[in-house]
């Protein structure tokens, strides 16, 4: 059968207007990390009609990604990640256009990201991340992220926007995102882990003696396609609705998903927050310690 945009996208009419529309066929969208949440993204994107996609990865899919990154089957592991989602995009929808980067990414993350209405980070490395945001808030530009949290969580950080190395207290601020030491990336992440215990439950749904062992460390994360694929679909949502003009109540701060008690757990207030915190430091040094 020959391939129809307009039949292709149909079924999208209702949740957007054919103007709308429009605008997502026209649209790039800059993914860095093809994975888990930034894999589910692409795909969102990809079926909502998104035009372009620039993708970037350093990455070959294998058997540990298969528990949730979408893109992760059999017959894609061992290849690079990027490019194996390029390819599967493509029977998707095959007029969308897509730009694959590897190892050499960084060289062109300044027209990536000028060049897309939005980034997204799926990426899990800090020195990837700084890069991501220095250079869309030079370029004027808003970058969609999550936390590394057991709960589907978005935050968009838009022009003018604290970036999560001020807004956190990364100890990174006048080092140069490839100079940075093992000693700043264990206190940026360990900033992460604390905001997530302050202003979340999440550390109600998973092992805690295991998460410190990950915060030590001495574990990769821990991933769960239901939270991974939830966070990508909210990634998705996000990048939809800074494409087609529209406001949403996600922030730089952003939120958290609860699926379990059926609600949104938002950042709390500044002074429950200051007496909180003290005490989600203690845990989180205890855990560690124990790993």
């Amino acid at each position: 059968m020959s391939f129809s945009y307009a039949d292709f996208t149909n079924r999208n009419l209702g949740f957007v207007d054919a103007a709308g529309q429009e605008k997502l066929r026209n649209a790039t969208v800059f993914v860095c990390g093809t994975g888990g949440m930034g894999g589910a993204a692409v795909l969102a994107l990809a079926r909502a009609g998104v035009g372009k996609l620039i993708l970037a990865d350093i990455d070959t899919f294998e058997i540990g990604n298969m528990n949730r990154q979408v893109f992760a089957f059999m017959d894609t592991v061992g290849q690079h990640k990027a490019e194996a989602t390029a390819g599967i995009v493509k029977t998707i929808n095959p007029d969308i256009e897509t730009m694959v980067y590897k190892d050499e990414w960084p060289d062109h993350v300044g027209e990536s990201v000028a060049t897309s209405a939005v980034t997204i980070n799926g990426t899990d490395d800090l020195a990837a991340s700084l890069l991501l945001y220095r250079t869309a808030r030079a370029a004027g530009k808003a970058v969609i992220d999550a936390y590394a949290s057991s709960l589907p969580s978005v935050y968009v950080t838009r022009p003018g926007d604290p970036m999560p190395e001020e807004r956190l207290g990364y100890p990174t601020i006048g080092t140069a995102w490839n100079a940075l030491t093992t000693e700043q990336r264990s206190a940026a992440f360990m900033a992460e882990i604390e905001h997530v215990m302050v202003h979340s439950s999440a550390r109600k749904y998973i092992d805690m003696e295991l998460a410190g062992e990950m915060a030590a460390g001495k574990r990769k994360r821990m991933s769960f396609a239901p939270m991974v694929i939830t966070t990508g679909m909210l990634m998705a949502y996000e990048t939809i609705a800074i494409i087609l003009g529209q406001t949403t109540k996600t922030d730089y701060r952003g939120w958290f998903f609860n699926p379990y008690e059926g609600k949104v757990e938002r950042p709390l207030p500044g002074l429950l927050s200051a007496i909180i915190t003290p005490i989600a430091r203690r845990q989180i040094a205890k855990l560690v310690g124990a790993a």
